[in-house]
């Protein structure tokens, strides 16, 4: 349970404006290899309320999506945040070169901070 936590703080940390993929999740919880794992958080709320229409697979899509209430919600949400979805044949699609969260070290140093504060454990 420990890991859906972070997942949680991080998804949290998400800046308006931006999106984040599962993999980038994953790693700033300190298990680059779950990205899955981040996915089922999301989709089964075991990380809390947290904006999960900010994040996208590793190429951009909003692979999500069938789990919000209505089909086009996540993108609805994204547009309203500022950002551009675009249809493509994989489906609606957010440019991560222009949109993906670019966290810092800092700003992954002072997770791990609050993961050591909260004492969650490493997993």
């Amino acid at each position: 349970m420990d890991f859906y936590k972070k997942v949680g703080i991080v998804c949290n940390r998400i800046p308006q404006g931006t999106v984040a993929t599962y993999g980038q999740i994953a790693l700033l919880c300190g298990k680059p290899r779950n990205s899955r794992q981040v996915g089922y958080a999301l989709r089964m709320n075991l990380a809390g309320d947290v904006p999960a229409y900010r994040v996208v697979n590793s190429r951009g899509i909003l692979s999500g999506a069938f789990h919000f209430e209505m089909p086009d919600l996540q993108k609805i949400l994204l547009t309203e945040d500022g950002i551009e979805v675009v249809w493509t044949p994989n489906g609606w699609k957010v440019d991560l070169k222009n949109y993906q969260w670019k966290n810092t070290m800092a700003e992954a140093e002072e997770l791990m901070a609050l993961f050591a504060a909260e004492r969650i454990e490493k997993y």
